[in-house]
C-alpha cells in the first residue's frame, strides 16, 4: 500500500512538472537538447568582455574549420578560405544555396537527424535549409532568454498568436497541435474584417493571455479596430503583459498606436528562419543583436566592413550550425549598427529593408522601397479611411499604390501623394492608384509592403 502511494505521488509529481514545462519537454522529446542549450547559453552570458571576445573568435575559427573539413559543398565554395583570416571567407547568398539539401549537408548528417525547414520565399529566392539539433536547441534557448526580459515564459505564458497557417489538412492540424503544446491560440491573419476582430475581442475577454505575438501588419489592424471602438485591450484582458511583433517593418506611429490601444509595451523582434533570432528590443528600447550564437557584420558592395552608424548589407554567421554552413551569409537585408555597439552587446541602429526592395528611378537614382511606403503612409492614413496599402514598381517610372479603404481616395489626397513622392524622389513619376476591398497577402499571411517587377540583377 505504501509503495503504491509513493508511486502515485511520483507519478503525479512527474506529471505536474511535465505539464509545467511542456514546451521544453516537447523539444527534449524530439531530440533538441534544450536543457544543455540553456546551460551553454548561461555560461556564454556570464563571460566578461575580454572572455566574450575570445569566445567569439574561437567559435568563428571552429565553425569555419569544421565545414572546411566535413562539408564538401562549403569546401568547394570557399576554395581560398583560411579559418585564421576572416576576410578570406567568401560571402554566401541565397542563390549560392539553391542546390538540393543533401548536397549541402555536412558529413554524418542526413535529413533524418537534422531539423529541416524552408525560407518564406518573400525574398524571391526560397530554399530548404537544415540545422543540427543542438543548433536548433540554441535557437530556442536564445528566444526564451529574450522573451524572459519581459517575464514571458514559453512553458507557462499564454500567447495570442497572429500568424498564418497552412490551409491543407495535414499542415493545418500539425500547426494547431503545436499551438496546444506551446500554450498559444492562433488568430487568422487572412480575415481582417470587423466581424473577425469582434470575435478576436471575445477571445481576449474569455482567455487570460499573457502576450500577443505575430505579424506586424495584422496586429496593427487589430489595434486600429480597437481605436475605432474606443477599447483598451488591457482593460478587457488584464493579464496582458506585452506585444511582440515580427516579420514585417514596425513604424514608430504604429508602435505608438498599439501601445495606446493594448496598454502594454510593444517589442520589436527581427529574425530569419534559416539562422536564428537576430535582434530583440530590450527594456532600454535598444534593438540588441544576438551575439551569443551569431556574428553580424555590415558590409558595403565590395564586402568591406562599413563604420559603425553607416548602412550596408547585413551579413551573418551561425556559430553553432554544423549540419549546414551559414558562414558570412548575406540575408538580403540592409541596415546599420549603432555607434554604441561592442562585441558582447551590438545594437542594431536601423533596419532599412531588403536588397530586393530597392527601387531604381528613371534617372538611375536608387531609393529604398520603404521610402515610398513611408511618404504615402503619412498622408493617406491620417483619417482612418485607408486600412492598408502596398506600393509596387511596375516600370522605372511607374508605381502603383493598391489600397483597401472604406471610401475611395479623394483627388486632393491623390495629388498630395504624387507631389510628396516627386519632392522626395524625382519629377516625372507616374503614380497609379487602385482600390480593393481586401489586399492580397503572401501564403504565409505576411503583407509585402513594397515590391518591384524590375529585374535588378
Amino acid at each position: 500500500m505504501l509503495l503504491r502511494l509513493k508511486n502515485n505521488y511520483f507519478t503525479k509529481t512527474y506529471l505536474y512538472f511535465f505539464l509545467l514545462n511542456l514546451f521544453d519537454f516537447t523539444l527534449q522529446f524530439n531530440g533538441f537538447p534544450i536543457r544543455k542549450a540553456k546551460y551553454v547559453l548561461k555560461d556564454i552570458q556570464q563571460k566578461n568582455d575580454v572572455e566574450f571576445e575570445q569566445y567569439v573568435e574561437q567559435k568563428k575559427q571552429e565553425i569555419v574549420a569544421y565545414h572546411l573539413k566535413h562539408n564538401p559543398f562549403y569546401k568547394s565554395f570557399a576554395t581560398e578560405a583560411n579559418p585564421l583570416n576572416w576576410n578570406s571567407l567568401p560571402v554566401m547568398t541565397k542563390r549560392d544555396l539553391q542546390h538540393p539539401l543533401k548536397e549541402r549537408l555536412s558529413e554524418g548528417f542526413k535529413t533524418k537527424n537534422v531539423f529541416i525547414n524552408k525560407t518564406s520565399g518573400s525574398s524571391g529566392e526560397p530554399f530548404i535549409f537544415a540545422k543540427d539539433k543542438f543548433c536548433h536547441a540554441m535557437t530556442w534557448a536564445i528566444i526564451q532568454d529574450r522573451f524572459g526580459w519581459y517575464n514571458l515564459d514559453f512553458n507557462r505564458s499564454k500567447q495570442a498568436r497572429f500568424y498564418g497557417i497552412p490551409l491543407d489538412a495535414k499542415g493545418y492540424y500539425k500547426e494547431r497541435f503545436k499551438d496546444v503544446l506551446s500554450k498559444r491560440f492562433r488568430f487568422s491573419v487572412f480575415d481582417l474584417s470587423n466581424t473577425a476582430f469582434q470575435k478576436h475581442l471575445k477571445k481576449f475577454q474569455s482567455k487570460k493571455f499573457d502576450y500577443i505575438n505575430g505579424y506586424t501588419s495584422s496586429i496593427v489592424q487589430f489595434a486600429k479596430f480597437l481605436e475605432r471602438e474606443n477599447i483598451n485591450l488591457k482593460s478587457v484582458c488584464p493579464t496582458l503583459k506585452a506585444c511582440v511583433v515580427t516579420s514585417e517593418m514596425l513604424f514608430e506611429d504604429d508602435k505608438l498606436l498599439m501601445e495606446t490601444q493594448f496598454g502594454v509595451p510593444v517589442i520589436n523582434e527581427y529574425g530569419v528562419a534559416e539562422l536564428d533570432l537576430i535582434a530583440f528590443e530590450n527594456p532600454n528600447n535598444e534593438w540588441q543583436i544576438n551575439s551569443e550564437t551569431l556574428v553580424v557584420e555590415i558590409l558595403d558592395n565590395n564586402n568591406n566592413p562599413v563604420p559603425l552608424g553607416e548602412g550596408g548589407r547585413i551579413i551573418i554567421t551561425s556559430l553553432y550550425n554544423k549540419a549546414h554552413p551559414f558562414i558570412r551569409y548575406d540575408i538580403g537585408d540592409i541596415g546599420s549598427l549603432s555607434e554604441k555597439s561592442i562585441i558582447k552587446k551590438p545594437i542594431l541602429k536601423k533596419l532599412i529593408g531588403r536588397t530586393n526592395d530597392i527601387a531604381i528611378l528613371p534617372s538611375g537614382k536608387k531609393a529604398a522601397g520603404l521610402t515610398f511606403y513611408y511618404i504615402t503612409k503619412s498622408i493617406i492614413e491620417d483619417n482612418g479611411n485607408v486600412k492598408e496599402f502596398v506600393v509596387e514598381q511596375i516600370t522605372a517610372k511607374t508605381f502603383k499604390i493598391t489600397y483597401a479603404s472604406s471610401t475611395k481616395l479623394s483627388e486632393e489626397k491623390i495629388e498630395a501623394i504624387k507631389t510628396e513622392m516627386e519632392n522626395y524622389l524625382e519629377k516625372g513619376l507616374d503614380i497609379q492608384f487602385e482600390r480593393q476591398t481586401q489586399l492580397q497577402r503572401l501564403k504565409s499571411g505576411k503583407l509585402k509592403q513594397f515590391s518591384s517587377l524590375l529585374n535588378q540583377n
